[in-house]
C-alpha cells in the first residue's frame, strides 16, 4: 500500500508535467492541423531561463546559489522567474509562428513539417552556444524547499513504510491544475475561446465571419508556449539536474507529451490532460512493478495499442465531412 501510494503521488506530477505540454501540441495541432515538433524546445527554454534568471536574482536577494545551507529564498522570487520564463517563451512561440510556419500555411503539409524539425534543430543548437546556456549540464538551484508537508505510515511488503509527501511535488500538481483550469476557462467560456474553435473547425469561414484568424493563430501558440514554459521551470524544479539543450531527455521528454496528446485525442484539451496522466501511470507502476529499464517501452506499447484500437484516441472523435 505504502509503495502504491508513493508511486501515485509520483505519477501526478509526472503527470502534471506530461499534460502541460501535451496541451501545446494539441492546440497548434487543432488550429493548423500540423504537429510543431519545435514545442518540446520551448520547454527546454523554459527550463534554461528559469535556470539563467536564477543565477543572475539569486546573488540580488543576498543567496547563494551554490552553498546548499543557504536560506530559503522568498516565494515572489520563484513567482517572478516563472512569469518572466512565461513572457519569453510566448514571445518566442510568436516569433516562431510569425516568420517560420505563417508563410507556409497555404504550403503543402510536407513543407510545414519539415520547417518545424529545422526550427527545432536550431533552437537545440543556438541552445548549445556558449553566449545561450553552453554546452554542459547545470545544477538548478533550490527555489523551494522540499520540505515534508505530510508523512503517511503505511504497510508495505517489509513492515510499515513511510508516504512521504514533498512541496514540490504539491506545488508541481497544484500549479499544473491551476493552469489547466485556466486554459479549460478559456477556451469554453471567452470569446478568445470560440474564436479559436471557430478557426479550429474551418479557417475560411472564420475569416470571412470577422474573425481575425492571423491574430488568433498567434495568440495559440503564445498560449501552447506559455504552457511550455511552465512546464519546463516545474520540471527544473523536481529535476534540478538540467541536461544540455540538445540531450535526447529533452527529446524523450517532448517525444511522450505527444504521446499523451495522441492517445488522449490530439486536437482535443481535455483529452491531452487524460493521456498525460495515463502514459504517467504506465510509466511509473509499469517501472516499479515489473521493470524500470523498459520504462519507456511502456509508454510507446500504449501508443500502439491505442492507435489500434482507438485511432482517434481516447477522447477524440473520427471527422466526416459530407459532400
Amino acid at each position: 500500500m505504502a509503495d502504491f501510494a508513493q508511486t501515485l503521488m509520483t505519477t501526478l506530477a509526472v503527470g502534471s508535467l506530461y499534460a502541460l505540454i501535451a496541451l501545446g501540441y494539441t492546440m497548434v495541432y487543432g488550429i493548423l492541423k500540423f504537429i510543431n515538433f519545435a514545442h518540446s524546445d520551448i520547454v527546454v527554454l523554459g527550463a534554461w531561463i528559469s535556470f539563467t534568471l536564477t543565477r543572475w536574482l539569486f546573488p540580488a536577494v543576498g543567496l547563494d546559489a551554490h552553498n546548499p545551507d543557504s536560506p530559503a529564498p522568498p516565494l515572489w522570487l520563484g513567482a517572478s522567474i516563472l512569469i518572466a520564463a512565461v513572457v519569453a517563451c510566448s514571445l518566442i512561440g510568436f516569433v516562431i509562428e510569425r516568420f517560420a510556419y505563417r508563410p507556409l500555411r497555404k504550403a503543402p503539409r510536407l513543407n510545414v513539417l519539415i520547417t518545424a524539425i529545422g526550427v527545432s534543430l536550431l533552437l537545440q543548437n543556438l541552445g548549445q552556444l556558449s553566449f545561450m546556456f553552453g554546452p554542459s549540464p547545470q545544477k538548478m538551484p533550490a527555489l523551494l524547499s522540499n520540505v515534508e508537508l505530510w508523512r503517511l505510515s503505511l504497510p508495505s511488503s517489509g513492515g510499515a513504510r513511510n508516504v512521504v509527501i514533498g512541496l514540490v511535488d504539491v506545488m508541481i500538481v497544484g500549479t499544473s491544475a491551476v493552469l489547466m483550469i485556466a486554459l479549460e476557462f478559456l477556451v469554453f467560456r471567452t470569446k478568445i475561446g470560440t474564436a479559436m474553435r471557430a478557426v479550429s473547425y474551418d479557417l475560411e469561414a472564420s475569416a470571412l465571419m470577422g474573425i481575425p484568424v492571423d491574430r488568433i493563430i498567434s495568440y495559440t501558440f503564445m498560449l501552447g508556449s506559455a504552457l511550455a514554459a511552465a512546464a519546463g521551470f516545474l520540471y527544473a524544479l523536481k529535476y534540478p539536474g538540467l541536461n544540455q539543450p540538445a540531450h535526447t531527455t529533452w527529446v524523450l521528454l517532448g517525444l511522450k507529451a505527444f504521446v499523451a496528446a495522441v492517445i488522449g485525442g490530439i486536437g482535443n484539451v481535455r483529452g491531452a490532460v487524460l493521456g498525460g496522466f495515463v502514459i504517467a501511470a504506465v510509466e511509473q507502476f509499469g517501472a516499479y512493478y515489473l521493470s524500470s529499464s523498459y520504462r519507456d517501452v511502456y509508454v510507446f506499447a500504449l501508443l500502439i495499442a491505442i492507435l489500434l484500437v482507438r485511432p482517434s484516441g481516447l477522447l477524440g472523435s473520427t471527422v466526416r465531412e459530407k459532400v
